[in-house]
């Protein structure tokens, strides 16, 4: 008999602290453990599902997620597109009857036996790489093969044309992308991107994707991380051909947002031909009427000379907004001597503190001020598990909304759902993190419940957001490029 009273008190009063975690979730976690052990019924039950923090923050982030004010009408896009061809990278490199040999890294391709090194040195590695493969016919030979293997996916490739994809499911929205767009590129593009004559070209530009698995294996070598093996023979786009098309299709369209890529693919040009383009892309920025936003998107690059040309020959005060991951953010201050440059790369998940003194450096340093008339005024800065948007006061709106939505998407498109699906992401965003470490900054603790936190540094406001990460992610490809289009949609800038 007082075995059963034992059994039926131990089990009511587990039903009470389990009914506590149910109607008070957001009790600190510490005192609910405390108190379930102190009646030692064994381990502490963790909420699942929508009382999951995973849950919990996407509820937050859908009561935040709200429209601006004044929403973007007409967006024009441009200028690197191409299509992607997704592939092994094994079989692919099986098919083309070649064999593992010794891993060896080339800055550029000239023949298969250099694809096959480049390949197995960066799979050996677990490292994602980007080359550009200097023979045209060997090139697109290859490019053939793996356009017709089986199992081969093609995708809208190139920033700017993952950009207008992501604008064009919204359905009042009108999107003009330029960029060299071929039959298959243009047969793969949403019926609501609008593409000038002009763009149109007879062939397309093929971005070869060789993907390879965790512990994948090919002869001696063995992925130790899941990546991908990045090539292409792209002059189109290395060269910006489409960049005077795009501003003279600005005047008949009307934007009233403008969002600039592709300049990363000039890495392949010599230094007086880079220099030589970017005087003429800000030349041909400064043809855009005053009062419409340009958002620059970055992406990877290895030539620190282009970019300090990018950050101190004018480009980064002709734009108003950036967007840019925290590769590309460390490299562009190792560039141009701003802070923390002395990194070499960054330890596991970027420095909160860290990554907000070199967002605050580049709107102190190339952003609007009193005695600057740079336009920038903006930064949308993105990483595996948080995101970070900076901007100078008085000149955006809906920033909180804007950083919500971003991380959102981030979520949604990796794992291919149309909502956050609780049980398929993590929260791996740091528990708590220093704001500067520049100077004294604030400490702020993590709460799932209040996801967006915003702080303050000479008047600049920094808004922070953790990121659901996708546990099983279907595609990564494109994903930065669907997280500042997002941004973008939800952001609201001020009238000059």
């Amino acid at each position: 008999m007082a075995l059963w009273r034992g059994s039926a008190c131990a089990g009511f009063l587990a039903l009470a602290v389990g009914c506590v975690f149910l109607l008070e979730p957001e009790l600190p976690s510490s005192a609910l453990r405390s108190l379930w052990s102190s009646l030692r019924l064994g381990p502490a039950p963790v909420p699942a599902g929508p009382l999951s923090p995973e849950g919990r923050l996407a509820a937050a982030w859908d009561a935040l997620i709200v429209q601006p004010a004044r929403r973007w009408r007409r967006v024009a896009v441009g200028v690197n597109a191409c299509v992607d061809v997704v592939i092994s990278g094994v079989k692919l490199l099986q098919a083309l009857g070649l064999s593992p040999g010794s891993g060896r890294d080339h800055a550029v391709l000239h023949s298969r036996s250099d694809l096959e090194e480049a390949f197995v040195y960066f799979m050996g590695k677990g490292a994602a790489a980007e080359r550009f493969f200097s023979d045209k016919e060997t090139f697109y030979d290859i490019a053939q093969t793996a356009s017709e293997f089986p199992g081969a996916q093609h995708y809208v490739g190139g920033n700017a044309a993952l950009i207008g994809q992501r604008f064009a499911t919204n359905a009042d929205l009108k999107v003009l992308l330029c960029g060299p767009i071929g039959p298959k590129l243009h047969e793969l593009l949403d019926d609501n991107v609008f593409v000038p004559p002009e763009s149109l070209q007879e062939v397309d530009e093929f971005h070869l994707i060789l993907e390879y698995l965790a512990g994948e294996e090919w002869g001696p070598f063995k992925a130790p991380h899941a990546n991908r093996f990045i090539f292409s023979h792209d002059l189109s786009n290395g060269a910006m051909n489409m960049l005077e098309v795009f501003v003279s299709s600005l005047e008949e369209f009307q934007p009233d947002l403008v969002v600039l890529s592709g300049l990363h693919m000039m890495e392949g040009q010599s230094k007086e031909l880079q220099r030589k383009r970017l005087l003429e892309v800000v030349t041909s920025i400064s043809d855009i009427p005053t009062g419409v936003p340009i958002h620059l998107e970055l992406a990877s690059m290895t030539n620190r000379e282009l970019m300090s040309s990018i950050v101190h020959q004018q480009v980064f005060p002709a734009v108003t907004s950036l967007g840019l991951n925290e590769q590309e953010l460390l490299f562009l201050s190792q560039s141009a001597s701003g802070p923390h440059a002395s990194l070499s790369s960054w330890d596991g998940v970027p420095d909160v503190g860290m990554v907000s003194d070199i967002l605050f450096w580049i709107l102190k340093e190339h952003g609007r001020s009193k005695s600057r008339s740079s336009d920038l005024t903006r930064i949308h800065f993105h990483t595996l598990v948080y995101h970070i948007l900076a901007t100078v006061d008085g000149h955006w709106a809906n920033q909180l909304a804007a950083v919500a939505a971003g991380a959102r998407v981030a979520g949604t498109q990796a794992c291919a759902t149309e909502t956050i699906d609780a049980s398929r992401v993590s929260l791996r965003a740091p528990q708590e993190f220093m704001t500067s470490h520049s100077e004294s900054g604030s400490r702020i603790v993590l709460n799932p419940n209040k996801p967006v936190v915003a702080w303050h540094r000479e008047g600049i406001t920094f808004h922070f957001t953790p990121v659901l990460v996708c546990k099983d992610p279907i595609r990564t490809v494109g994903l930065g490029d669907a997280i500042s289009a997002e941004g973008l949609v939800y952001s609201e800038a001020h009238p000059y």
